[in-house]
């Protein structure tokens, strides 16, 4: 046979270089597979949160007085607490999430705002309005899940 092309080389084997960049490559596939799987938790912080909304709103706008005030205070501290640290806790923060986060909080805060705001001055004491304005206040987590489950 040819002497000038090695030996390895004329019987199909892959080069020492080869077989290491496949390795490396298969390492790096592997990070990323588990680097995604672990950020999902942030798709379910969303999910929590925005489940939240529909049991904070309508209690604060419809139970009124000082129990009511504390009740629902009370139970919004501990369950933003809660989620703060189960956000802490995770090894894994997605790609732009800061800014993300951000700008979903800043979305929920304006509806928020407006539905407490219309819920105490012009729709007092209205269940319908109670329920309409949780679903406005769930929808920037739900969007911001939405995107964020698209993308992992």
């Amino acid at each position: 046979m040819d002497k000038g092309i090695p030996r390895r080389r004329r019987e199909g084997c892959a080069m020492p270089e080869q077989m290491d960049a496949a390795a490396v490559l298969a390492g790096a596939a592997r990070i990323e597979a588990t680097a995604r799987a672990r950020s999902r938790w942030y798709v379910r912080y969303l999910w929590m949160f925005a489940c939240w909304q529909l049991i904070l709103v309508p209690a604060v706008l419809l139970w009124h007085g000082m129990v009511g005030a504390m009740a629902s205070s009370g139970a919004n501290a501990v369950v933003a607490v809660s989620l703060g640290m189960f956000a802490v806790r995770q090894p894994v923060m997605p790609q732009g999430y800061a800014r993300q986060h951000l700008r979903m909080i800043g979305a929920w805060v304006a509806a928020y705002g407006l539905a407490l705001a219309l819920g105490f001055l012009v729709f007092t004491d209205s269940v319908a309005f109670a329920a309409a304005a949780a679903v406005v206040c769930a929808l920037p987590a739900v969007v911001t899940a939405w995107r964020e489950g698209r993308t992992t």
